[in-house]
């Protein structure tokens, strides 16, 4: 009993080292962090402006992510190729390389099934968010109204991406990453700004 309390009572003190180390790093790089966020928010904005071009750059890193994961599962099973459930393995690698050169060969074929699988994602999502809302509107308060309007959204979203199709597979994907990447790197520029020194005698 004893040490689980010194235990719990290290928890909080291992949390606030970690934390002020990671408020240090970041002060003392607080450049560095705000050149990527610079950089995230310019290559974002190039994606929406040039949606067609980032979607197919998308599919092409998903590609190759899928043929090195691929070959490294085939190293790996070819390896381990007396352990049991090699037949398995080996299936996993050979339909990640498969998939891969596919997406790689023919970018445009892939745009088809990764907007398909984003019309179905966001549609799930919605779905499930608008039933969410509805079955804790009580325990929710006045928040499950902002769920289930997010969740309206997303069906309202997979609609207008179904109904555009094959248009809005060459341009869905390049804008939903151009606007991840834009939120992403206006979050790192204001949280390096936030974490530069106050003044020039200030500590790094």
């Amino acid at each position: 009993m004893a040490t689980d309390q010194t235990d719990d009572a290290r928890q909080p003190d291992d949390t606030q080292r970690f934390s002020a180390a990671l408020g240090a790093a970041l002060r003392h790089h607080w450049v560095l962090f705000l050149s990527e966020g610079i950089a995230l928010v310019v290559l974002g904005l190039l994606a929406i402006l040039v949606p067609a071009t980032a979607s197919i750059a998308a599919t092409l890193l998903f590609g190759w992510i899928l043929l090195i994961s691929g070959v490294i599962g085939l190293a790996t099973t070819y390896r381990a190729r007396h352990a049991p459930g090699v037949a398995w393995s080996l299936v996993s690698a050979i339909i990640g390389i498969g998939a891969g050169v596919l997406l790689l060969v023919r970018p445009l074929l892939g745009l088809w099934s990764l907007t398909a699988i984003l019309i179905a994602f966001f549609f799930l999502e919605g779905i499930a968010s608008i039933f969410y809302a509805l079955e804790h509107r009580k325990a929710l308060s006045g928040r499950w109204g902002w769920m289930c309007v997010s969740g309206i959204i997303d069906v309202a979203l997979a609609a207008i991406l179904f109904a555009g199709l094959p248009g809005t597979a060459a341009w869905a994907l390049g804008v939903l990453l151009g606007v991840n990447l834009l939120f992403g790197g206006w979050a790192m520029i204001v949280m390096a700004l936030a974490a530069r020194p106050r003044s020039p005698d200030a500590p790094a």
